[in-house]
């Protein structure tokens, strides 16, 4: 559903947002899902604008090379969103991934990642 004056709703933000992850489209995403003035809070510190959403994915990419995700939960209310995901590789497994992101004008200007990495023999089912 679009929000008044025909922009995105923060959930058309976040679908359209993962589904560009899921095809392996960052450069897509960063057009039109973010914008260019985004801060980008996690374990790797603060990182601004595109460049910022660039390393903080290159950071996950070294841990979940092949972009195998399952995305457990969305939730949105107002302008802000919630995801809730895991990952997985042959040697690692993501199991309490979270995500939250504010949605201006049909763009995330913020968002926050975490999550934390095992080994996959060692991760909880």
């Amino acid at each position: 559903m679009e929000a008044a004056g025909g922009r995105r709703d923060t959930r058309e933000v976040i679908d359209a947002h993962l589904a560009r992850r899921a095809a392996g489209d960052l450069e897509g995403d960063l057009r039109e899902n973010y914008s260019p003035d985004v801060v980008v809070l996690s374990a790797e510190g603060v990182h601004h604008g595109h460049d910022g959403v660039r390393t903080t994915a290159g950071v996950l990419r070294t841990y979940v090379p092949d972009g195998r995700y399952d995305y457990r939960q969305v939730l949105a209310a107002g302008r802000f969103a919630l995801l809730q995901w895991t990952g997985r590789s042959e040697q690692t497994r993501i199991h309490d991934g979270a995500d939250s992101y504010v949605v201006e004008d049909g763009l995330i200007v913020a968002q926050t990642i975490h999550y934390s990495v095992t080994d996959r023999e060692q991760a909880p089912d």
